[in-house]
């Protein structure tokens, strides 16, 4: 006889998995540092090579999409929790940084972005 538990047989395994609808919002540190700022990023599973990054006036906005590189025709989930959408951060300083430099490196899944004032 097999031991089913109880609480897997109420589990459909008919569902396909699908990208999430989500906006994705990653988490953000903000650094002061003596010339300019050091933002870092949550970003684990973006491809570098995508990301766009904005600087205007006050606000430096980031944008790119996490896809699921895993999935494969003929997967079905059992429990997903890590969204796979687009997403857009918005970093407002708190005054104009208008003519600085943007630096960026990404390593261990954080995107770190140098925002050096001229």
């Amino acid at each position: 006889m097999r031991n089913i538990d109880p609480e897997f047989t109420l589990i459909r395994t008919d569902r396909r998995v699908v990208p999430s609808g989500r906006l994705w919002n990653p988490a953000a540190d903000v650094y002061r540092v003596a010339d300019g700022w050091v933002v870092k990023v949550d970003l684990a599973g973006v491809c570098s090579d995508e990301l766009e990054i904005e600087l205007r006036d006050s606000i430096l906005t980031i944008r790119g999409c996490r896809k699921d590189t895993h999935y494969r025709e003929g997967f079905v989930y059992h429990q997903m929790e890590i969204t796979y959408s687009r997403f857009e951060k918005s970093i407002k300083f708190p005054g104009p940084v208008e003519g600085a430099s943007i630096g960026r490196d990404y390593r261990d899944g954080f995107l770190i972005i140098n925002v050096r004032s001229e």
